[in-house]
């Protein structure tokens, strides 16, 4: 089993406020946990399925001691600011929310209810929390600094494919969090001397004309993962497999899908960290007693039955290094 490593900011202690769960059973109701789901159900299942066993562990069982809504924008942002007012009419004790536009959503509907964000492409950038250390607010969670790590995933797609010269980046321009990774991405292609084009997507129907305008212009496509790119990725796949594109994704859950090769953090440890946070807040420490936490240990997976579909040879140091690789 793959290692995966968190290292925790150190900062600020526990408040001594009265837990929320004592609150909310004093006043005749399980503590309820708004899960704010920024793509579909069966996109998330590995993600909540973990959050959900963690909390078990720490003690919170759903139906007995806790009550979780779930609820799913589908990859629209429209939904997000919705469901994040419905959450607030619901008076839920806590969100927790994934990617940068559902926690943008949930904190623009409130500065009161404790917001969790399980994954964050770069909270401080876009605005989310103050610092990692001390995040201010109403809001804490677990940052996955992508910009830091866009520069890596970009060599190592160069690596893999070698012959790289036209680089397409597709990503949700609407996500302020993909603004700052394209533009890390096409510094990083520029001191490569590459080739850079960015059709832009804020819906998925701007994904099959994003495409087709590739047609011929590309060697191979760095995508950002946003909750509109997870809940249309066999879409994605499916239309770089067409154009021949070799991929670049955010998670491994990308390259189950048919991606050809991913490099960043293990998700559903992500979730699994979230409920952590969860437990802290429904036991009584404020969010900005809980410092950002970020992955430290990030996993290269490559998709070998997608690299023949591509008539692609991966090289063998190449597929050495790599964490997985799915056959």
């Amino acid at each position: 089993m793959i290692r995966r490593e968190f290292i925790t900011l150190l900062g600020g202690a526990a408040a001594s406020a009265w837990p929320l769960a004592a609150r909310a059973q004093q006043a005749g109701k399980l503590p309820t946990i708004g899960f704010l789901g920024s793509s579909t159900l069966s996109a998330m299942s590995q993600w909540t399925a973990a959050f959900v066993q963690r909390l078990r562990e720490l003690g919170w069982v759903e139906g007995r001691n806790v009550a979780i809504e779930y609820r799913w924008a589908e990859g629209r942002a429209d939904r997000l600011s919705e469901i994040a007012a419905e959450f607030v009419r619901l008076k839920v004790d806590v969100i927790v929310t994934y990617a940068t536009t559902g926690t943008l959503a949930a904190k623009q509907a409130t500065s009161a209810i404790p917001i969790v964000f399980a994954i964050a492409g770069d909270p401080v950038g876009t605005g989310l929390v103050a610092s990692l250390a001390r995040p201010s607010g109403n809001v804490t969670g677990l940052s996955l600094q992508l910009t830091e790590v866009s520069g890596k995933r970009l060599e190592l797609l160069r690596e893999a494919v070698p012959d790289l010269r036209r680089l397409a980046i597709l990503g949700n321009v609407g996500n302020p969090f993909t603004v700052l990774e394209i533009d890390e991405v096409q510094a990083a292609a520029r001191t490569l001397g590459l080739e850079v084009h960015t059709p832009e997507i804020r819906r998925a129907q701007d994904i099959a004309p994003a495409f087709e305008a590739l047609r011929g212009r590309a060697d191979a496509i760095y995508v950002s993962t946003d909750p509109l790119v997870f809940t249309n990725l066999t879409r994605i796949n499916t239309l770089a497999l067409g154009l021949r594109l070799p991929t670049m994704l955010g998670s491994r859950e990308d390259v189950e899908a048919a991606g050809l090769m991913s490099y960043g953090a293990n998700f559903p440890d992500l979730f699994r960290r979230g409920a952590d946070f969860i437990d802290k807040i429904l036991r009584g420490t404020k969010p900005p007693d809980i410092p950002v936490e970020q992955p430290t240990k990030f996993d290269l997976v490559v998709n070998l039955t997608t690299a023949k579909v591509l008539g692609l040879t991966i090289p063998e140091s190449f597929l050495l290094r790599a964490d997985e690789v799915i056959e």
